[in-house]
């Protein structure tokens, strides 16, 4: 029997692999590259970064337990047949996606499986409440509020305990051909990727090892530091969920297990933050035209400006708002943001520079090595208020309020803005206001050394609000 792997890098908890295992015979791991079938949004260059890395450790824990991953490139059917007809599987199973596209392809791949004499069989590996088991009572619609969303999760059944990784997964008499993982071209040509490299493990062991940390050292504080830019206050473990090098039920019953010894505050603030990830996942699977338009459709109307100048600007961390900027320039370097910058530079793009919500989204998806098309379209529309549950539209973040009160030292800033290393605290969050001695004694010459501001925060802020406030008084008149 063929294990389709895909976003499921892992082999604890891995229903797919665990129910293959199970059964007599053979069974043989394969992994297909098909960015094609993945259009308008394929992986982009941190996440092929992060993808070949996680398969590489994939085939080394396969290795260990007697088996070996069989690589692939082409069209995922007619590849499922080959390895099919080269071993004689007459039985595959994979764990279920939920990307339009995806859905759409794996419909296909299964019918004409069937028609076939396949077995198939798919299972959840990737959520902890699949999309059309949580709808609205009466109603059967689905949510598109969160805290009633989250509400009736933490009214459904619990998730099932996670499961342990199968010792043995018998190997073939004689396996079929694979591909070297290199002959798939997922790593850059040109090392843009040292900081990446040096910040992430990817993998299930860099997955644990980060999960245990976590749990033992930082959960009890989360909800207290977890707004902090410059403190390890979040868990960091985006990208090994996104590539499924760990279940989200191993996250669910860890933390609810930190939970009983005390720590309830905090461990409720962080599963919220997971339940975030299964709302995203539940609005783009019953709003699928979502991860390319607006949920509200009156914002299809709104009017976006076109400024590369300054969306090139925002995409270099060169606006002159130090938090903006900070956060730009950590997702270049290592491929993550914090949270909390996350919004603040979404909010300022969307916001102060009026520049579409998917201009940032395709930048996003392209940087980070948690890119992920469920929370990226819901982070996105949400914070520029034309999405489920959104942020209103006259919520504008204030840079500089947003840095003096989430990084009051300046510690971040200085971390990913060396060249204000010197200028102290408060001027270091608005250097523009900084008196002369100041920026003298920190050797900063703005406009040259550090840009001044590419918009005036005030008048972008009025400029926003009249323009969400027509779209709005023209829906309504609609």
């Amino acid at each position: 029997m063929l294990v389709w792997f895909r976003l499921d890098l892992r082999l604890s908890d891995n229903p797919a692999l665990r129910r293959a295992a199970e059964r007599e015979g053979p069974a043989i791991p394969v992994f297909i590259w098909a960015p094609e079938e993945e259009e308008p949004w394929p992986p982009g260059g941190a996440s092929r970064w992060w993808l070949h890395r996680s398969l590489d450790a994939l085939g080394n824990d396969l290795a260990a337990r007697g088996s070996r991953l069989i690589v692939r490139k082409g069209r995922s059917l007619e590849e499922l047949r080959e390895v099919a007809a080269e071993t004689g599987a007459r039985t595959i199973f994979w764990n279920r996606r939920y990307e339009p596209t995806i859905v759409t392809r794996d419909d296909v791949i299964k019918a004409e499986l069937d028609k076939s004499g396949f077995e198939v069989q798919s299972f959840n590996a990737g959520l902890l409440f699949e999309p059309w088991t949580i709808l609205q009572k009466g109603t059967d619609r689905p949510y598109q509020v969160f805290s009633a969303f989250w509400k009736a999760c933490l009214n459904h059944a619990e998730p099932p305990a996670p499961e342990s990784a199968p010792t043995v997964i018998k190997a073939p008499t004689k396996w079929p051909r694979t591909l070297a993982l290199d002959e798939l071209e997922l790593e850059p040509k040109i090392d843009w990727a040292a900081g990446i490299r040096a910040t992430w493990t990817p993998g299930e062991s860099g997955a644990k090892s980060e999960l245990t940390r976590y749990m033992k050292n930082s959960v009890r504080q989360y909800a207290l530091q977890r707004n902090f830019a410059g403190r390890k206050g979040t868990s960091r473990l985006s990208p090994h969920l996104h590539f499924g090098e760990l279940s989200p039920r191993e996250i669910w019953h860890e933390a609810k297990a930190r939970r009983d010894r005390g720590s309830g505050e905090s461990v409720d603030a962080y599963l919220r933050e997971l339940g975030w990830r299964e709302f995203a996942y539940h609005l783009m699977f019953h709003f699928p035209q979502t991860t390319n338009e607006p949920l509200r459709p009156e914002f299809s109307k709104f009017p976006w400006k076109k400024d590369s100048r300054a969306l090139k600007k925002w995409q270099k961390g060169l606006t002159g708002y130090p938090v903006v900027d900070a956060g730009m320039r950590e997702l270049w370097a290592t491929g993550w943001m914090h949270n909390r910058i996350r919004l603040v530079v979404a909010s300022f793009l969307t916001k102060h520079l009026r520049i579409s919500w998917e201009e940032g989204a395709y930048w996003f998806w392209d940087t980070l090595v948690d890119a992920d098309l469920a929370n990226n379209t819901l982070g996105w529309q949400w914070t520029a208020g034309c999405g489920a549950d959104a942020a209103p539209y006259f919520r504008i973040f204030n840079p500089v309020l947003q840095s003096e009160r989430f990084d009051p030292e300046g510690t971040y800033l200085r971390r990913w803005i060396p060249e204000l290393a010197e200028l102290e605290a408060p001027w270091i969050h608005k250097p523009w206001l900084a008196p002369a001695e100041a920026l003298d004694k920190a050797r900063i010459q703005l406009g040259s050394t550090y840009p001044l501001p590419v918009v005036a925060h005030e008048s972008a802020r009025r400029e926003a609000l009249a323009a969400f406030e027509r779209v709005r008084r023209e829906h309504n008149r609609a």
